[in-house]
């Protein structure tokens, strides 16, 4: 397996196209493995001539687990957060940050272009602000900025999300469960198969079933708070790829990033919800390739 010890623990990623290419390294979005970057997004980028790194972040899929790091309770968690009181957590953002960056150094790259989804939005923004010097172009694809005060997750969306679950799922719970709640967050595409949401929720799950390391993840944003000031300091060429439907982290996250990250420039996709739909995946590809491409 393509594991590497970096940052003072083991990662798992995997790289397509040219080894000489310039770089692209995706970083993938809360408890969510790397398998669920789409294979025609990979490879439409190698075809516009770029080496692809995707890899897992700490705590989840075939990256190492924390394990014996305490378990957090979520729900005490948020109610300390807003009374103002500080947020403890295992590790934090500007750790699963170093990953990504002495994944770089394990592989002998000075230099990539970044792009990350979600959480992984959050973790390439701090590379651009942390590691200018390493970093070509960033994309941050349906992120925030962490400032308080915007929007939140639909109401309903925030109650599936706080709803108790089995502590010990068969199989087929976890399945079930993992697709409902992807289906629940993704736009309505047809072009994806009937069978994606369990198929991707069956695979992650043979693949590496570890909820606690979701907790523990997010933990680490809570704990991250805003970003507002280190996005002031970002120079480095910016692309924000947003979903117009999306429930989970509505767009004025990455409107406020625009307002932040001079000279950042907004893409809003309206046939896009927190997911990289099928039909949508060629016109990312082209975005972010073509904005590595500009610089």
């Amino acid at each position: 397996m393509p594991t590497v010890r970096a940052n003072n623990i083991d990662i798992y990623y995997e790289e397509s196209g040219p080894a000489d290419a310039p770089v692209i390294l995706l970083v993938m979005g809360l408890g969510t493995q790397m398998i669920a970057w789409p294979e025609d997004m990979i490879q439409g980028l190698v075809a516009q001539g770029f080496r692809v790194i995707h890899y897992d972040n700490r705590d989840v899929g075939l990256s190492q687990r924390m394990d014996g790091a305490p378990a957090p309770n979520l729900i005490w968690t948020m109610v300390k957060a807003r009374v103002g009181l500080p947020t403890r957590a295992a590790y934090t953002l500007t750790d699963m940050m170093q990953d990504g960056i002495a994944l770089l150094d394990a592989l002998g790259i000075a230099k990539a272009h970044i792009a990350g989804a979600s959480m992984g939005g959050m973790i390439v923004q701090l590379m651009a602000a942390h590691h200018p010097g390493r970093i070509l172009t960033m994309t941050s694809i349906m992120s925030t900025s962490g400032r308080a005060g915007l929007p939140g997750p639909r109401a309903d969306i925030r109650k599936r999300l706080m709803a108790p679950r089995p502590s010990n799922p068969t199989r087929e719970q976890a399945v079930r469960l993992g697709a409902e709640s992807l289906e629940t967050i993704s736009y309505a595409d047809k072009k994806r198969p009937n069978s994606a949401f369990e198929d991707m929720a069956a695979r992650a799950f043979d693949r590496s079933y570890y909820p606690i390391g979701m907790k523990r993840q997010l933990l680490a944003i809570m704990a991250d708070g805003s970003r507002v000031s280190r996005l002031k300091t970002i120079n480095v060429p910016t692309l924000v790829l947003h979903g117009g439907a999306d429930p989970l982290v509505p767009k004025e996250g990455s409107e406020d990033i625009t307002r932040l990250v001079p000279n950042a420039r907004l893409e809003i996709i309206p046939e896009m919800a927190h997911d990289l739909p099928p039909s949508q995946v060629g016109r990312m590809v082209d975005l972010i390739a073509g904005h590595a491409k500009a610089q």
